[in-house]
């Protein structure tokens, strides 16, 4: 088994001077190291030392040797300049407000926390499964979109620019809506070109097609459900054959169908809006999708109090230390279930027209027009998880 590693990397930086990043399974003796060698530390877990006396540089550069040395912390000096100001630059040079923050990955399994994170399942993702990537720059635009900035291994030059997200989503090797990273020159100016004009666009159709691929599948789940019941409805007998004796289970099953449905229909809820919003039918072959879309965005905004009822429930209820119990919430999403029906029914019945006016919207694609009229609804999310943070550094 090889030894515990303490190790130094060293970059320079326009406005920092020397910056040095610590890592390994012992990292905490090369952050002791830096500190005695008169390091000063970032707020990021990054070491900084100015260069603008040449003699007391040295004199830095000449102790950190000798104190890397006694603590056993190997120095490594990187061919590229600071990572963190190389995020800062590119997001500088983006459409819209963006921002950008270096994050570091000191112990070799901190760098797995961004496996669930990463929607990506190209190069940047191999990366983090063959190499050691102990630090990355984080890109913010403050409407959701995260990406991740990392060296490219095995490179002397070049960078990787894969996305990040907070959804829950499949295998990234095996859903098709996944973005694919992209390989970064070295220059900012023609990165940032390079996000804009190519990763960003395929980024936001990767989040079409994924929540369009959301609303069909909820759709399907409930129609699946909604033809038993109306099946059995109209036959008077269960799936098996056997005849219905009382006429109080059909109510039964109408309120576990609501339960389940409601479920599923806010997926609906809270993914068809913007999708709807790109829509223009006229640009299409079917101009006459006009007057269902119309009919599909009016039940969307029939179900606005239940969607908000829902919402408000799940905040209040993370704003105290109680839940209800499973029964009670069965009966709460029945009972929405319910007053969503007609709604639900009118998506069920116009799922196809949607399907293609939505492929048919896919952004980039060649029904996009000019920029969309405001969201019916304005949805406010289930329930969230815990959020995620950066890492902390120890």
């Amino acid at each position: 088994m090889p030894a515990p590693t303490s190790e130094i990397n060293l970059a320079t930086s326009r406005s920092l001077g020397l910056v040095a990043i610590t890592h390994g399974e012992k990292y905490q003796q090369a952050n002791r190291a830096l500190e005695e060698a008169g390091f000063a530390r970032l707020p990021n877990g990054a070491f900084t030392a100015p260069m603008t006396d040449p003699q007391v540089a040295r004199r830095t550069a000449s102790a950190l040797v000798n104190r890397a040395h006694e603590h056993g912390a190997t120095i490594t000096t990187s061919t590229r300049p600071y990572l963190g100001d190389i995020g800062t630059e590119i997001a500088a040079l983006l459409p819209g407000p963006w921002n950008a923050g270096l994050q570091i990955y000191a112990h070799p399994l901190w760098q797995e926390d961004l496996f669930p994170m990463l929607w990506e399942a190209g190069e940047i993702y191999r990366a983090l499964e063959d190499h050691r990537l102990p630090f990355a720059s984080v890109l913010k635009n403050g409407s959701g979109t995260e990406l991740l900035l990392v060296e490219r291994p095995g490179h002397r030059s070049g960078y990787l620019l894969g996305a990040l997200t907070d959804r829950e989503q499949e295998d990234p090797h095996d859903d098709p809506t996944t973005p694919h990273s992209i390989v970064l020159p070295s220059d900012p100016r023609l990165a940032a070109r390079a996000v804009t004009h190519t990763f960003l666009p395929a980024y936001h159709r990767s989040l079409h097609h994924q929540d369009l691929n959301t609303v069909l599948h909820a759709l399907e789940r409930i129609r699946e459900e909604h033809e038993t019941l109306q099946t059995i409805k109209d036959s008077g007998r269960y799936s098996d054959g056997v005849p219905l004796r009382n006429s109080r289970l059909i109510a039964g099953m109408e309120r576990d169908f609501a339960d389940h449905a409601w479920l599923s229909y806010s997926d609906v809820l809270e993914h068809a809006p913007v999708l709807l919003t790109r829509c223009r039918p006229a640009a299409t072959p079917w101009p006459e999708d006009a007057a269902v879309l119309t009919r599909l965005r009016e039940a969307l905004a029939h179900s606005q109090d239940a969607w908000h009822e829902w919402n408000d429930l799940g905040d209040n209820l993370y704003s105290v230390p109680r839940t209800l119990p499973d029964h009670e919430w069965s009966q709460v999403r029945g009972q929405l279930g319910l007053a969503v029906l007609p709604a639900i029914e009118t998506w069920l019945a116009h799922t196809k027209v949607f399907e293609r006016q939505a492929r048919a919207a896919e952004p980039g694609g060649p029904a996009t027009l000019s920029a969309p009229s405001p969201r019916l609804l304005t949805t406010s999310p289930t329930p969230p998880s815990a959020s995620r943070s950066a890492p902390v550094h120890r």
